[in-house]
């Protein structure tokens, strides 16, 4: 088993390695000037040349399948079903799925082995998909979104699992094929051109990078921690039933994105709050905006302090009319078309950050949920949100809430910009280590 290769490599801190690498260099630019065929970082005691080959030749590639949906029992067994959504992590364990041992013979399905690696091949079109890959840590079975790899030579899957989160986002980008959504297929896949080392040389590889992927879970679940935590918080304090029955009819006014926008415009001009920006964002993130060309003679809505933004649609219900709180001090910013925001005309009675909680707790978006409509995809009624009532909290309690979870985002933002670095290096670190 894969895994099991890093009990048997002597116990190094990241730090002590990274002295190493350090140290061998200049050695290393030395060997790259003469076109060896060696990475520009290594460990000092490997001097050997990488071996060519092609994935194909070191490796047995399968994809899998999606049983059908129409059958509930299809999915109520007890083995792994793996879809691409879930090649987050360096490893995956238990899925959110499972599948029957009579549907995987029934859809002559493979179970795949502890160990193995497996890649998401479709909807590359999306940056958050290309490069993503996990190895299992169960038997598992696959969608057909996914890809699993084999080996058949002196490769580890540890090693491929490293070489594909060097090359991965750029594979996707330049060979991925289809229109609306981009895929790869076993034929592109197996031409693809690999080098690698010594299993020695890979050993120890993967156990450096292993020590990477530790540093970096270890930080997710402090974030984790801290999301759930500011989430049972902002849930309890919104519990209590305290305040004003209001309407943002009667604090505010609604105004809409962009108009009359087409694909041209975009892409230069003036900045944009995006749909994404909205949707992931509490805050509106000013570092995540687009650009659209705006004449000067144009009629468009511009964004405010204190403006609370809403997604106007999605793909189901439970996303719908998400909100976030503009706290910049430019009013240069226009909105996506698939948005609205509201300006709060009277100050007195909000408490403008506090804005920022109220949209995203529990009790707020149940009073969203029943006013989006659709089948396919949901949206919301505007006129409908703008006259519902909820409930207001007083504005000494808004200000005291918004002090308590406020600092809880400024230490939240503080450990997502740790790991931004610690990925970062992980990044440089792959670009160096692996040809």
């Amino acid at each position: 088993m894969a895994t099991n290769s890093k009990n048997k490599v002597p116990e190094f801190s990241i730090e002590q390695e990274q002295n190493e690498f350090a140290a061998s260099t200049e050695r290393e630019k030395i060997k790259g000037s003469k076109n060896l065929n060696v990475p520009p970082l290594r460990f000092p005691e490997f001097t050997d040349e990488w071996t060519k080959s092609t994935i194909g030749d070191c490796f047995e590639l399968y994809s899998g399948s999606t049983p059908s949906r129409l059958d509930k029992k299809n999915f109520s067994g007890e083995i792994n079903w793996i879809t691409s959504g879930e090649l987050k992590e360096h490893y995956i364990g238990e899925t959110k799925e499972h599948i029957s041992e009579e549907v995987v013979k029934e859809n002559n399905l493979k179970l795949i082995p502890v160990g193995t690696f497996v890649i998401a091949i479709y909807g590359l079109e999306a940056e958050g998909v290309r490069g993503t890959g996990s190895i299992t840590m169960q038997k598992s079975t696959i969608s057909q979104a996914c890809m699993a790899f084999t080996p058949t030579s002196m490769i580890t899957n540890e090693f491929l699992y490293s070489w594909y989160k060097k090359h991965g986002n750029a594979i996707g980008i330049k060979y991925a094929q289809g229109t609306k959504q981009q895929n790869l297929c076993y034929e592109i896949i197996e031409k693809f051109k690999i080098q690698y080392p010594s299993l020695k040389e890979q050993e120890k590889l993967n156990h450096f990078i292993s020590l990477l992927d530790e540093r970096i879970a270890t930080q997710s679940r402090i974030i984790d921690k801290l999301q759930s935590l500011i989430k049972g918080l902002n849930d309890s304090f919104h519990n209590i039933e305290e305040g004003d029955l209001i309407s943002f009819d009667e604090i505010g006014r609604a105004y809409s994105g962009l108009t009359g926008k087409s694909g041209d415009d975009f892409g230069h001009g003036s900045p944009y709050i995006t749909y994404l920006n909205v949707f992931q964002n509490n805050i509106v993130d000013e570092g995540q905006t687009g650009l659209v060309s705006v004449d000067a003679n144009e009629n468009q809505n511009t964004v405010s302090y204190g403006d609370v933004l809403f997604t106007l649609s999605s793909e189901t219900p439970e996303e719908t009319g998400i909100g976030c709180v503009y706290l910049g001090q430019a009013d240069k910013y226009y909105l996506n078309s698939f948005c609205f925001g509201i300006t709060i005309t009277k100050p007195n009675k909000v408490y403008q950050p506090y804005l920022a909680h109220l949209v995203s707790s529990l009790k707020f978006r149940k009073f969203v949920y029943p006013l989006a409509q659709g089948s396919t995809r949901f949206n919301l009624q505007k006129n409908d949100f703008m006259r519902k009532k909820f409930m207001l909290l007083p504005f000494e309690k808004q200000k005291e809430i918004s002090t308590i979870l406020d600092t809880l985002h400024n230490r939240l933002s503080a450990e997502c910009k740790f790991i931004d670095l610690y990925r970062k290096q992980k990044a440089y670190l792959l670009h160096n280590l692996f040809i």
